[in-house]
């Protein structure tokens, strides 16, 4: 089976000049009306999500997503706007982003009211083939341990609201709110987990499928796991990465399951949640829970021991050297967290701002602050892809 991989970006819309949230997605989406299939609202009026195609290789993502943002930056600062990858912006203010105008999204506002309000957050979320809804919910038990290691690397939200919250990843804290977030739980099967959800329904705290919020969860319209944990990561490098890693991790977790003849998890996973908040705590700058030892140990060393758990899988489909080099640039530059608040030591947070601008679409970032938006000196790309 070939094993494909996509991946859905939310950006935050920011005014150009001042760096601050804006409610303005609405005009950046009315510059792309030809592309509605690509490009598409979310809850809050300040972000604008993004889908990639279905790819078979890191390459092939790696051209549609940076030229999905390359789209996406032109659309908005022709109207003095700018998109930024990161999992908060960080100059926010409450009350100024309401809730998109869609019926879905009102009748969201309205439910769970302070907890939607403050959904100024974006992630990234990677889908992966599955051959079946029944082999993808019994692989969760497999690859859930090692999903906290994939929201360290995204880690990019230690701002909100203009201050320094202390963790690498404040967007998890905010999003473990809603009543469906977290770890997926162990199930049977498909009809298991699918009585499960329709139970969660029929209890009226959410009203739909869609609603699930699991870190990783089966799609509810895609034969695909969808991984729902990570931040929106200002490099396209680091998306690739964890798309890279999430797909060999299903791909394992599927192949052992069909291997254990039906045999049921017997495995323990409360400790999951204090993984993940150890991620989001720490992102690669400190500890994680490491997933075998499940005792603490340095964000390298758990990031190492997931490529080397991986490299049967890697290697197999090709992308062995890829996920090595981008996980070591990665340990080498550091969570997106920490370049952020180092950029707010050395200057202030607005010329952090414009690092995580410039890194979003793909430029070197001088330091200096950028005399409007019209900058656009790219980088020189390690796959050779033009910017």
């Amino acid at each position: 089976m070939l094993v494909r991989m996509g991946v859905e970006e939310e950006f935050h819309v920011v005014d150009a000049e001042s760096g601050a949230l804006t409610p303005r997605a609405d005009a950046v989406l009315r510059r792309l009306s030809r592309r509605r299939d690509e490009f598409t609202r979310e809850l809050p009026r300040s972000v604008v999500e993004s889908n990639s195609g279905v790819h078979a290789s890191p390459d092939g993502l790696y051209a549609d997503l940076s030229a999905s943002r390359r789209l996406l930056d032109a659309a908005a600062s022709s109207q003095g706007l700018a998109v930024m990858a990161a999992g908060t912006a960080p100059i926010a203010r409450l009350g100024t982003v309401r809730a998109t105008d869609d019926p879905r999204y009102l009748a969201m506002a309205e439910d769970y009211r302070r907890v939607a309000d403050e959904q100024l957050i974006c992630g990234a979320q990677v889908h992966v083939d599955v051959p079946d809804r029944d082999t993808a919910v019994r692989a969760l038990c497999v690859l859930n341990p090692w999903v906290p290691p994939l929201l360290a690397l995204s880690a990019s939200s230690p701002y909100w609201l203009g201050a320094d919250t202390g963790y690498a990843s404040w967007r998890t804290m905010l999003w473990q709110r809603w009543p469906t977030s977290g770890p997926a739980g162990c199930f049977a099967g498909a009809a298991d987990y699918d009585a499960a959800i329709d139970e969660l329904i029929g209890s009226g705290v959410i009203s739909d499928a869609g609603m699930i919020y699991y870190d990783v969860r089966p799609s509810a319209h895609l034969s695909t796991l969808e991984l729902r944990v990570c931040d929106a990561c200002p490099r396209v490098e680091t998306v690739v990465l964890v798309a890279v890693l999430f797909r060999a991790l299903v791909v394992d977790a599927c192949a052992r399951v069909e291997a254990s003849g039906g045999e049921r998890c017997a495995d323990r996973h409360e400790w999951l949640r204090a993984a993940t908040w150890r991620a989001a705590r720490s992102g690669l700058e400190g500890d994680l829970v490491h997933p075998v030892t499940r005792r603490p140990a340095p964000a390298p060393e758990v990031v190492r021991a997931m490529l080397r758990h991986l490299r049967p899988t890697l290697e197999a489909y090709g992308d062995w050297e890829t996920a090595r080099s981008l996980a070591e640039e990665a340990l080498g530059r550091g969570s997106a967290a920490h370049r952020l608040r180092r950029a707010a030591s050395e200057a202030d947070l607005l010329s952090a701002v414009d690092l995580f601008l410039a890194e979003t679409r793909g430029e070197d970032w001088s330091g200096r602050r950028r005399a409007g938006s019209a900058l656009r000196t790219p980088r020189l790309r390690a796959w050779g892809v033009p910017a």
